[in-house]
């Protein structure tokens, strides 16, 4: 009896090769389940994590603070220099900087204190351009001294023009704001209610008018009356429409008369008035027109149209005019 060892080896490899193959699948499944940690650990082990990612956020936002309270000492102390006198002046530079949205009760010595900080600048740019002059003219004086000047009222410049940006941002979306006030107040809720629910829908669309109601609904929570807080809120603004606004809400509310008709009398006054800004702006621009069609469109029409007829004109009449 003869013995094939290949057929036996085949038949003896395959179980093998199979058996190793299962044996090494489920010792990799066992040690995946062995290794694997409970729920419970997941989730303290997800909570550190986010503790120690919340940890590092506050400790960044407690660096930037730290920052801002040593650059606010500093500018409160070079702002004692520019400090008004009077009253009036200090409350004159606090409106203008709550019209431009800087409400905080260190506004007013950050301002003073940057404007110092700016005329040193000035002055010190000023002593180097002194250095290489060599005569001082009319225009070295001026060389000299506009930078200073510039420096100086440059913080002035940049409140007016955050001041003007919101102004103007309030005064174009205040009529839709005025819309929605009417539709809650005609579907039943109180006007504080109406605010509040203007603040929720124009967040993302319209930031500074939901900024504005937002704080008056914070200042009505507070337990001040409506009519300080509308009262308020016109002075606060710095926008003629939103005086208004707060007048005849103060009115309705004294007299008992229709909100909802109110705000919607206001809101068509409104458009009507942007409107007529549009047209007026629109009117004007024939005019603004003038100047560079003057300047720089109307000399390259000239050359275009006028320029070959010239040409043939020299070519022509000077042959004739040599020969005579």
């Amino acid at each position: 009896m003869s013995f094939d060892y290949n057929t036996l080896s085949v038949s003896l490899l395959v179980p093998l090769a199979a058996f190793g193959l299962i044996a090494a699948l489920a010792w990799l499944t066992l040690d995946w389940f062995t290794n694997r940690g409970s729920r419970a650990e997941e989730r303290l082990d997800d909570f550190r994590e986010r503790r120690g990612k919340k940890g590092a956020e506050a400790e960044r936002y407690g660096s930037q603070n730290k920052m801002a309270a040593m650059f606010e000492k500093a500018t409160k102390a070079m702002s004692k220099p520019l400090t008004p006198k009077t009253e009036k002046e200090t409350n004159k530079v606090k409106d203008k900087l709550t019209h431009a949205g800087f409400r905080s009760e260190s506004a007013p010595q950050i301002f003073w204190g940057l404007k110092f900080i700016g005329l040193l600048v000035g002055l010190a740019g000023a002593g180097g351009t002194a250095l290489t002059m060599t005569e001082l003219g009319g225009y070295g004086l001026l060389k000299l001294f506009g930078p200073v000047a510039f420096m100086f009222f440059l913080p002035d410049l940049v409140v007016g023009f955050l001041g003007s940006r919101r102004k103007q941002a309030i005064f174009l979306g205040l009529p839709d704001a005025l819309d929605l006030m009417v539709v809650c107040v005609e579907a039943g809720l109180a006007l504080d209610h109406a605010m509040r629910k203007v603040t929720e829908e124009m967040k993302k669309s319209m930031p500074v008018i939901a900024e504005e109601f937002g704080l008056c609904n914070l200042h009505m929570q507070m337990g001040r009356s409506r009519q300080q807080v509308l009262q308020d809120l016109g002075q606060r603004s710095g926008v003629d429409d939103l005086r208004a606004l707060a007048s005849i809400l103060i009115q309705a509310d004294k007299f008992g008369s229709s909100i909802a008709q109110a705000l919607r009398v206001q809101s068509e006054s409104m458009r009507t008035r942007r409107r007529q800004l549009a047209e007026e702006k629109a009117a004007k621009t024939a005019v603004k027109l003038i100047f560079p069609l003057v300047l720089f469109i109307f000399p390259g029409i000239f050359v275009v149209l006028v320029g070959p007829a010239a040409i043939r004109m020299m070519n022509e009449m000077f042959p004739i005019m040599n020969g005579s």
